[in-house]
């Protein structure tokens, strides 16, 4: 069982590479991470596969390589405090616990959230607190942040979450129309206002406002 999750490690890393997924540090942090914990029972055989897959309440856990570009494009060092809004199962916090001093989640679907909260439990990353919320307000008592991670598609960068990253931060997320082919950008925050890069063509679910109204929320895909 080890040495089949150790070939298929070995393939998760090498289509990380192939992605330009080279930072050391970023690489250790997948290693790390058994994605396994994260699938839904249904496809855990496809734990692995560089594919998003379907998971709780209509969402989706992304595919290892844009999870690697993002977390490669954010730079996180050993001393920043991160936000992520979009938690979903928790594995891109997982990853960022790995890298980060601190790392603070949002996620909008109750059921996800606590899934998540068991799963840093379950690895020990204590680092991590997860809350469930409208991301989009981000998580103004703990601003500013060094860097922002969204992990849903908003049509540009939300203005209330670049307030709340900190002059010198880097913020990464999908921008575009939901039904469209959408943009991953880099953003960093300087003295005379942001800075922009575009990464690569991805497809996220979009960012919502408010919270879901959903009493069946935990029985999704």
């Amino acid at each position: 069982m080890a040495t089949a999750r150790s070939e298929e490690m070995m393939q998760l890393m090498l289509a990380l590479r192939q992605h330009r997924v080279t930072d050391p540090r970023v690489l250790a942090a997948f290693e790390q991470t058994p994605r396994e914990l994260f699938v839904d029972q249904t496809f855990q055989g496809q734990a692995y596969a560089d594919s998003a897959l379907p998971i709780s309440c209509g969402q989706t856990i992304s595919q290892p390589s844009v999870v690697g570009i993002m977390t490669q494009a954010l730079d996180v060092t050993p001393r920043c405090k991160v936000l992520e809004v979009g938690a979903g199962s928790g594995y891109q916090a997982a990853i960022l616990a790995r890298l980060a001093r601190r790392v603070y989640a949002i996620e909008r679907h109750r059921d996800l959230a606590r899934r998540a909260r068991e799963r840093m439990e379950a690895l020990d990353l204590s680092n991590v607190t997860i809350r469930t919320g409208d991301g989009t307000k981000g998580w103004p008592e703990q601003a500013p942040f060094d860097r922002i991670i969204v992990s849903a598609a908003a049509e540009d960068a939300p203005s209330t979450l670049l307030e709340q990253l900190r002059t010198g931060g880097i913020m990464v997320l999908p921008v575009g129309q939901s039904d469209e082919v959408q943009q991953l950008i880099r953003i960093e925050k300087t003295e005379s206002g942001p800075s922009y890069r575009e990464l690569t063509a991805v497809r996220f679910v979009p960012l919502l406002a408010g919270m879901p109204d959903d009493p069946d929320e935990g029985h999704g895909r």
